[in-house]
């Protein structure tokens, strides 16, 4: 297998619509751009963070053609394969690879749910199908499965799994998992998922991060990055306590909830700054509006990501 080495900051890109909800191309090079000129070290298509739960095979196929050309190798892009049952991943897998993406990222199996051994099973059969690096997606708010750090090692020392994306807002779990893939000799390339304890994921010994808030603040998370591997920890907690500030967005959304208010804040975000033409979301999800977008921008004034007389764009 021909494995590229990920680490560092990859982001999980969120996907700009028109107002007809159709992916608006130009503002799409220019968030993959603007991502790469700040200097992340990978892209992540067709995640949470990018609707791949509201997208129709043939959108989620649009995505990675788009994405891969529009990358044109400058960084390594990872694809979400995301879907109920195995066989149906393993479908998506072979898309995928056919588009020239440089690794995969699948969850455990949702819908009719399994136990540990029908997750184990999901893997060793997306690996028999696959030659491409392959991430577990620990994402149990979404899947309502948790899965397993011994698992996921014993996997990874196996050769089945590269690595681990964990979502999982469980600290503890993710602590046991660096110390136990430190003691296999370390197979798995381990990335946080949550943009506001990138600096406790550090110091557990993660190999870097996948945060949505890199869509809005790319520069800071690379920063934060160098320094970690710098080891200047103070000017780590330093860039965290900006981002937690800055994930304040998702907190104060009043008109909705999950997706809505998660993803709804970063395009929203995104927008205002000018990166995205619009907020648009995938149906059934409304675009926020009114005072969510006003305390949006607040945020992002505070935060130092706009100018303190900047017009709210409409």
């Amino acid at each position: 297998m021909s494995q590229p080495q990920f680490k560092g900051v990859i982001p999980p890109v969120v996907i700009p619509l028109d107002e007809n909800r159709q992916i608006d191309l130009v503002a799409f090079g220019r968030t993959i751009n603007r991502m790469i000129d700040a200097g992340v070290d990978g892209l992540f298509f067709l995640g949470s963070s990018g609707e791949v739960a509201f997208l129709t095979d043939a959108q989620r196929y649009h995505v990675l053609q788009e994405a891969v050309a529009m990358v044109d190798g400058r960084v390594p892009v990872l694809a979400g394969i995301i879907d109920m049952e195995t066989l149906r991943v393993i479908d998506q897998a072979k898309r995928a690879e056919a588009f020239g993406v440089d690794g995969l990222v699948a969850t455990a199996p949702f819908y009719a749910l399994g136990g540990p051994r029908e997750n184990e099973r999901h893997f060793r059969v997306i690996r028999e199908n696959t030659d491409l690096p392959l991430f577990a997606y620990d994402l149990p708010v979404c899947v309502h499965t948790k899965l397993d750090p011994s698992m996921l090692v014993k996997l990874g020392t196996e050769g089945v799994l590269q690595g681990v994306k964990d979502s999982s807002g469980d600290d503890v779990s993710f602590r046991w998992l660096c110390l136990q893939n430190e003691d296999a000799g370390h197979p798995l390339q381990l990335f946080t998922g949550h943009e506001v304890v990138v600096d406790g994921a550090y110091m557990s010994g993660a190999d870097g991060s996948v945060p949505g808030l890199a869509n809005l603040d790319p520069h800071s998370y690379v920063e934060q990055w160098r320094a970690y591997q710098a080891g200047d920890w103070e000017r780590v907690r330093q860039i965290q306590d900006h981002l937690a500030r800055l994930m304040f967005i998702v907190r104060n959304v009043a008109a909705t909830v999950g997706f809505g208010a998660g993803v709804g804040a970063f395009k929203t975000a995104l927008w205002q700054l000018g990166v995205f033409n619009t907020n648009q979301m995938r149906e059934p999800v409304d675009a926020l509006e009114g005072d969510d977008v006003a305390s949006i921008v607040k945020i992002l004034k505070d935060c130092g990501l706009m100018e303190p007389d900047a017009p709210l764009r409409s």
